[in-house]
């Protein structure tokens, strides 16, 4: 069941060394669609902003992985597939440390949670606002801090970029029902 959750159509696959990371702790079919899920958001993501502001610049391939494995930990924290918890996070990034992942890509396991604290840089809130509305979520905070590092690399009005951004966002929500029901469709434990 996760060889299918890792592979199924429609989504794309994640990243080879993420794949093979969730294979190696035999992770819960679960939570490889739910990444892959985010992932595909993070690649639309990318994808807008790289054509809607060209001048900005990021780590796409940093952001597909952090998406590809930012709740990595409920490998070691399962019960965080099914309820609310923060554990995954910091376990996340110390299991993909362990398994020799670079920091700069083991981090997102611990700041997709925590967009406010210090030091969060834009490819953490990318992450982070893959990670909510891939279910349709709209975090209003995590959205402004977004449009406020747009503003830095642009000339624009803030609320040019808030609507171009909102709008973006409510078609991406709008396929949230379909995203849900391929996640659902695999269970949470293997």
């Amino acid at each position: 069941m996760l060889s299918n959750a890792l592979t199924d159509p429609p989504l794309p696959e994640l990243p080879p060394a993420a794949a093979e990371l969730l294979l190696a702790d035999n992770a819960p079919p679960r939570l490889a669609a739910h990444l892959r899920l985010v992932h595909d958001v993070a690649i639309q993501l990318s994808d807008w902003l790289a054509t809607a502001y060209p001048g900005l610049y990021f780590d796409r391939e940093a952001v597909l992985f952090g998406a590809a494995t930012h709740d990595i930990g409920k490998i070691v924290h399962p019960e965080e597939l099914s309820g609310p918890g923060k554990l995954h996070e910091p376990a996340g990034e110390q299991l993909l440390l362990r398994s020799g992942v670079e920091p700069r890509l083991a981090r997102f396991a611990a700041t997709h949670g925590s967009w406010t604290a210090a030091g969060v840089v834009l490819e953490d809130l990318l992450v982070s606002l893959a990670d909510k509305v891939w279910k349709a979520k709209r975090v209003v905070d995590l959205e402004q801090l977004l449009v406020e590092r747009l503003m830095a690399v642009t000339c624009g009005e803030s609320w040019q970029a808030f609507l171009a951004l909102d709008d973006f966002l409510t078609r991406i929500a709008d396929g949230a029902d379909d995203r849900l029901a391929f996640q659902n469709g695999y269970p949470i434990r293997s």
